[in-house]
């Protein structure tokens, strides 16, 4: 320390005002409601005969979390340009988008309740047609709390044929940066048609998550499937302090939600759960689906079980990704440990 090498190099970091760059290894951490709090808890009990659709659930989430009282500043809603195909226009009045200098024109909508309102405090980052301008936001968002020792909460979402496959190593990097937040991919699913055609029809962004070992990627059927996916992904990231970021799929296809007595969080967050079963006396299988697949197993069950007189216990995989990295894991500590008798998953 007492050299003249160190002794230089010390005095030109003061003199560049630190020692920049540099990463904070820790944080304050963040107390996330339960979920049993209203923000989630009004996803949990089910549509109650609506037909709605899980992109629809996640928003709901979003204002809520928007209007809580610790954390509603922290939140750092991010569009690209299709506010409004995800029902979430309602925050440019509420929230405003941000831009440093100021409307400077009269938006064409300005006589709707819910106009394009731009604002120096805006809150919600609207960046156009440029996904990689809005991940690079995400992202600066996204470790905020170590670069800044600000913690935000930021919510990324796009259609998910423009994610992976456009900022794949946007994706990646965040993963070395070890960001924290929420990716979002909207219209996902391939169940329905949207309206530019066939370059919207994702299916396989979840594969291109896989390949990042911090991402914890999910594929929700249901409501209360996404209210405990967000629940637990705030807890982990910003409370527990895991280095992780999360995605999750969301469809614009409607349908009821159903409304479970007892909600298995746990094996949510773990992957898989039991949802469901019908009854048979001529024998019985197992189905399991993810996604707005889900509901054509659902429907392949009933039709089993009235056409063939077949059961089946119906599994809902909210997370294949989860499951392949659990089974690889007890298999490597199988690998190492020959002589104890394998885990199960």
């Amino acid at each position: 320390e007492d050299s003249p090498e160190l002794k230089y190099m010390h005095l030109q970091r003061e003199r560049l005002n630190g020692y920049l760059p540099s990463r904070r290894s820790d944080f304050d951490a963040l107390e996330i409601p339960a979920l049993e709090d209203k923000t989630f808890a009004s996803q949990m009990g089910g549509s109650k005969g609506r037909e709605v659709s899980t992109t629809m659930a996640f928003v709901r989430i979003l204002n809520g979390l928007v209007k809580d009282k610790a954390l509603g500043k922290l939140v750092v809603p991010i569009i690209p340009d299709e506010a409004r195909t995800f029902g979430m226009e309602g925050m440019f009045r509420q929230l405003g988008i941000y831009t440093a200098e100021g409307q400077k024109y009269e938006p064409v909508d300005k006589g709707q309740i819910m106009y394009y309102r731009e604002d120096q405090k805006g809150q919600v980052l609207e960046e156009g047609i440029t996904e990689a301008g809005a991940m690079s936001a995400w992202i600066a968002a996204a470790t905020s709390y170590s670069n800044n020792h600000v913690t935000l909460l930021p919510f990324y979402i796009y259609y998910s044929m423009f994610g992976f496959q456009r900022i794949g190593d946007l994706a990646w990097a965040a993963g070395d940066l070890q960001a924290r937040g929420f990716m979002v991919g909207g219209t996902a699913g391939r169940t329905t048609l949207n309206g530019e055609g066939l370059q919207h029809q994702d299916g396989h962004s979840l594969i291109q998550a896989s390949t990042i070992p911090n991402c914890r990627s999910y594929d929700p059927t249901y409501a209360h499937e996404v209210a405990v996916i967000v629940q637990d992904g705030l807890k982990r990231m910003f409370t527990d302090k895991e280095n992780c970021f999360y995605y999750l799929t969301v469809m614009n296809e409607n349908y009821e939600h159903p409304a479970l007595e007892n909600v298995p969080a746990d094996d949510i967050v773990k992957g898989m759960y039991l949802l469901n079963e019908t009854q048979g006396d001529k024998g019985r299988v197992q189905l399991l689906g993810s996604g707005t697949i889900l509901r054509e197993v659902e429907a392949a069950a009933e039709l089993l079980a009235n056409d063939w007189g077949i059961g089946a216990d119906i599994w809902s995989v909210t997370s294949f990704n989860e499951l392949r990295r659990e089974a690889l894991l007890l298999e490597r500590e199988a690998f190492l440990n020959p002589d104890d008798e394998a885990a199960k998953p």
